[in-house]
């Protein structure tokens, strides 16, 4: 009998259009490995929102193999050594793996490479980061070029099927999901997000077929917080429950305007990944120089500015869109991206905070909190980026609110404000009607206007 062969999985836990488990399958019984390895740096590990949505997507996971008569083996501790360890006890030939760009696992995968016989394949994205290039062979920074040339050069290939698979003749022993202690219990908080998502494959197939019956709206309907108009499928993305090359054949022949920009979406988190292989701290540090302490406020030592943060993160900073989105995010962990910019907005520019802040919250509450992505939009938002908004563009929340209809859904997320009609709903301290129960707003919109433009004319002598 061949040997058997493991397959590492990380954020790829699907049967269909899984490289590495076509691979492994070709070459003898198939032993699925997912480690959590929480050896990563402090500030990267898992936020609280990923850890329960990876639970929601390990158990899918665990009945779709089940569904093929193979068991998915939990281990905890450093990815390296665990494999490594792992190979000798079963005998395994040798380790495949879909690439992964994030820092902390190019590192891990040359330390296993230096242990095992290891195979990357590709499989994240729609086409690897780097590949797509200029005509002089350099890597893309405008998005605009980048999606073209991306758009060109993506084949008609189908997606790969789920493979037939063989299974070893003794399975190693794994740890119980329970064991990995990745959902909250003390207090409970995911009721929310409970309601709000179902995770595994078969889900985001589901999900994406409703949202093809609608595509032909996507255009106008994503940027509408009170209808349900985006494919929210972000989650199943980022754990890989659902390939983009999946989503992408599926849309490849529908001729209609709304699947152009569900493929330009596709193609931003392609884009993001780009970046972040070419700059890789740039989730950490900001791209254009000159954004200093100079333009920030300092929560870590200025108190005000530590309120406001916190208002800003409890979704009680007067600004109904804004905490209709701060509070979505901590209920259900995703909010409307069109909201998303909005809340960004008034962190950076109205209440002159540092992005990083941001990023860090999103990155604990978001439940699609994903590396390249968050740490590209919040630099865009800042205009701190490399392809980004102009930071003297100050979104204007209140008047964002009413352009894009988002009564019903402050009226939804922030019950203080449920009995309020439009127009007022969407400014009810200015309408004069703001409920006692709702707070004032932290900054007035003219005043944090000015304020930053103050700052940036500093910054920028």
């Amino acid at each position: 009998m061949p040997q058997p062969q493991i397959v590492w999985l990380r954020r790829d836990l699907r049967l269909a259009d899984q490289a590495a488990f076509h691979a492994a399958a070709r070459l003898g019984p198939v032993i699925p490995v997912y480690i959590l390895d929480d050896e990563t740096p402090a500030e990267r590990r898992m936020g609280g929102a990923s850890r329960w949505y990876l639970h929601q997507a390990l158990s899918a996971l665990e009945i779709e193999l089940d569904h093929h008569e193979l068991r998915l083996i939990l281990r905890r501790g450093r990815a390296d050594e665990v494999l490594g360890a792992l190979v000798e006890e079963t005998g395994a030939a040798g380790v495949h793996a879909l690439r992964h760009y994030e820092p902390w696992w190019r590192e891990a995968e040359e330390r296993l490479a230096g242990k095992v016989d290891l195979t990357l394949h590709d499989g994240l994205y729609l086409l690897p980061p780097g590949s797509v290039v200029t005509g002089g062979g350099t890597p893309f920074k405008i998005f605009t070029p980048f999606m073209r040339a991306l758009f060109a050069e993506i084949g008609e290939e189908e997606p790969l099927p789920v493979p037939d698979f063989s299974r070893p003749a003794k399975w190693p022993k794994s740890d119980r999901l329970e064991d990995l202690a990745l959902l909250p219990t003390a207090p409970d908080w995911a009721e929310g997000m409970r309601q709000a998502w179902t995770a595994g494959s078969a889900a985001a197939q589901e999900r994406f077929d409703s949202f093809l019956e609608v595509i032909d709206d996507y255009r106008e309907d994503r940027e509408l917080p009170s209808i349900d108009g985006s494919s929210r499928l972000s989650p199943q993305l980022h754990f890989g429950e659902v390939s983009p090359r999946q989503l992408w054949a599926q849309v490849a022949h529908n001729p209609g305007r709304g699947a152009g920009f569900f493929r330009a979406e596709l193609a931003w988190r392609d884009y993001a990944a780009n970046l972040v292989a070419q700059f890789p701290r740039y989730t950490e540090e900001p791209y254009r120089p000159g954004y200093d302490h100079r333009l920030w406020r300092d929560p870590l030592t200025d108190e005000e500015a530590a309120a406001d943060l916190k208002a800003w993160q409890q979704g009680r900073t007067g600004y109904p869109i804004v905490d209709a989105g701060m509070r979505q995010l901590w209920q259900t962990g995703w909010m409307h991206n069109r909201v998303r910019m909005i809340a960004a907005s008034f962190l950076v520019k109205h209440l002159l905070i540092d992005w990083r802040h941001g990023e860090e919250w999103f990155w604990d509450t978001l439940v699609d909190a994903d590396h390249a992505s968050n740490g590209t939009n919040w630099q865009w938002v800042s205009g701190t980026g490399v392809d980004s908004n102009m930071f003297v563009r100050i979104m204007a929340p209140l008047s964002q609110s009413e352009k894009f209809d988002a009564g019903d859904y402050i009226r939804h997320y922030v019950p203080e404000l449920a009995s309020l009609a439009d127009p007022y709903v969407h400014d009810p301290e200015e309408a004069g009607c703001r409920p006692a129960a709702y707070p004032r707003k932290v900054i007035g919109h003219r005043e944090a206007r000015e304020r930053a433009l103050a700052a940036y004319r500093a910054i920028s002598r």
